[in-house]
Order: C-alpha cells, then structure tokens, then sequence
C-alpha cells in the first residue's frame, strides 16, 4: 500500500490548477478557467474563500457517485466518501474514508431521524445532503465539496494514456463485472482501472480494502497528470470534467490553494484513516454500525486538524448506540442492531 495516498480533490479538482501553475501561456489558462466555472455548484451559506486568503485549515467532502460507471445511467449512491482536512501551519492533509454502508441519519430537512446507509444520502438529496450527514455524523464542519461521477474516472484515466498499479492479490469476479487480475505489476485503461477500484466482493478486507485499491487508483492518476508530457496533452483532461464534476470550489479559490506555499507543503503530506465499523443487520438489511467511540476518534482528529477544540459527538446514531445495551461491538458476526424510536 502507498505511504501517502491522495484523495479525489487531488486528481479531478486540483488537476485543473496544476495545469494553471504549470500553464505555458494564456490559451491553457483560458481553457481551464473556463471548465472549471462549468463545474461550479454552490451549497447555500458556504464560502470558504476568506479563509484561503488567511491561509486557515480548510475541509472537504469528497464522493464518487456510481451515476453512469459501468453502463449506470440513473442517478446512483455515493461509493465513495472521504473527508479531507489541508492545515497549512502544520503542513499535514488528513484524508478519512467512511464506509459507504455506514448507518447515518440523512439530513433531508426533516426534525425527525431518517436512518439509511450513508452512501444513499447522495440519491435521497445531491451534494448538499451528503453534506449535511457527515458533518452531523462526525460533528466536523465541512467548506467545501467535491462531487465526481465514477464514469469520470474511467475517461480521466483514458485521457492519461492509462496507469501503472500494483494488484494487491489475484481475483477473479467476472460475475460481478469486476475482471480478472493477477497479483503483480499492471498497465490499466480507464474501464479497468475502475474495476480494480470498484471490487469489494473478493477483498478479504471488504470495503475497507477498496478504499485503499481506489486511493492506489488516484494516487497512480496523479503521477501522470504531473508527467510533463501529459501536460502538452491538456485538452482531453479538461473534457472530462465537463458532466462528470461538480463542486463549490471557483476557479480562484483553486488558485488561491495553489499558489499559497502552505497548502503546497501540507498536500505532500497526507496521513489516511478510515473509520472503522461492526458488521450488522438492520431490518434484514447489512450496514455497518460505528461506535461512538470511534465517531468520537474521528471527529476529534478531523477538528484537531481544522484548529478547532473537541466536542462530544451527540446525534441521532449515538442515541441509537446508547439504546443498544445488548449489543456485542466486538463480535463481528453480523448481529442484530435494533432501531428504536425515542
């Protein structure tokens, strides 16, 4: 596994600003100014822009939808979910991945709880609800989001003339549309890459094995969007964007990011966690639970990491953990998890 794996703001959103800082001229700058006002979708009440002007820590919200990856053409869940912290006085990047089936209360609006997996707060109301489900989840403010249709992924890596990975093990899911790999060194095109990054059902770590496969994925992306060669090459990658993006980060706040030292030197170092959960049924349903502990854990290291003090995470999810008495955190078995109305 790479030391220092690098998360979707690096590939899909911060690639547009380092063709800007390494522009040759006028036109490439024009282009990108121009694909990246085309991806700009604003969550009411959020700009962050005077804090990159007074280079203070800064948060997002990354997720890859599954919405036309692999022939999906409806609008689908988040596979994807990770929240990242850059503190540039500490010159760290702190990048956390949340389970897609994570028992979460969606942030729909309503006063009352709307327990579901948290990946299908994406399909039950855009961006702006997943949003509002991780910051009520893990009590961490949120600036910024970034939001890429896993189809985007595919076609980046394809405009990159493809990438160089190390398979982890050797599989074969050709049930599940995932290919066959073989433990090695592999050249991969863009549908192949997204099959290495999709696979969870042969992982002997599950979901938490294809989060690590999918930073691979992203970290291997960025190596050759930093190619010089691929640089002359700019055109097809701002493409991509075009549908497959979406965020509430303008033209100038990617520049702000990237032309302050600061942020530069906290994005060459990245620390990666997961939030780690227990196997359990709800309503014959499988999720994974987190204990308060652990969402505690979490929140305390993300709000470190944005200066903030620590606050005790209390939500609807913790309710449901203190209602739990009977609950065995470590077992693993996929016991029982009940919900309860209070």
């Amino acid at each position: 596994m790479p030391h220092h794996p690098i998360g979707h703001f690096l590939i899909i959103s911060l690639f547009g600003l380092i063709l800007v800082l390494a522009a040759y001229g006028f036109r490439m700058y024009a282009d990108t100014k121009n694909a990246i006002g085309d991806t700009f979708a604003q969550i009411s009440g959020r700009n962050a822009t005077a804090k990159i002007k007074n280079e203070k820590p800064l948060s997002f919200l990354l997720l890859g939808t599954d919405t036309g990856a692999l022939g999906r053409k409806t609008k689908g869940n988040a596979d994807t979910i990770i929240v990242v912290t850059i503190n540039p006085k500490k010159k760290q990047t702190t990048m956390v991945s949340i389970p897609r089936d994570t028992l979460a209360d969606i942030k729909t609006g309503s006063s009352t709880p709307n327990f579901h997996k948290i990946n299908s707060s994406y399909l039950l109301g855009g961006s702006t609800v997943a949003v509002k489900t991780v910051e009520n989840l893990i009590n961490v403010p949120i600036d910024y989001y970034v939001t890429v249709n896993m189809g985007g992924l595919s076609d980046i890596v394809d405009a990159v003339g493809g990438i160089d990975v190390y398979v982890p093990f050797s599989w074969d899911d050709t049930e599940h549309d995932a290919g066959i790999f073989t433990k090695g060194e592999a050249h991969l095109d863009g549908k192949r890459a997204l099959q290495f990054a999709r696979m969870r059902h042969d992982d002997p770590e599950g979901d938490y094995g294809r989060q690590k496969r999918q930073q691979t994925v992203i970290k291997a992306i960025m190596k050759k969007v930093l190619n010089a060669g691929t640089l002359t090459n700019y055109k097809p990658l701002l493409q991509t964007l075009k549908g497959n993006m979406q965020m509430n980060l303008t033209f100038d706040d990617l520049v702000g990011i990237g032309s302050n030292s600061g942020y530069r030197k906290a994005l060459q170092h990245v620390k990666r966690d997961q939030i780690k959960g227990v196997g359990a049924y709800i309503n014959r349903a499988s999720y994974q639970v987190t204990q308060t502990s652990e969402l505690q854990r979490v929140s305390d290291l993300l709000r470190g990491q944005l200066g903030k003090s620590s606050q005790t995470v209390d939500n609807a999810v913790t309710h449901q953990n203190e209602l739990n008495t009977s609950f065995d955190w470590s077992s693993g078995y996929n016991p029982t998890y009940s919900i309860y109305s209070y």
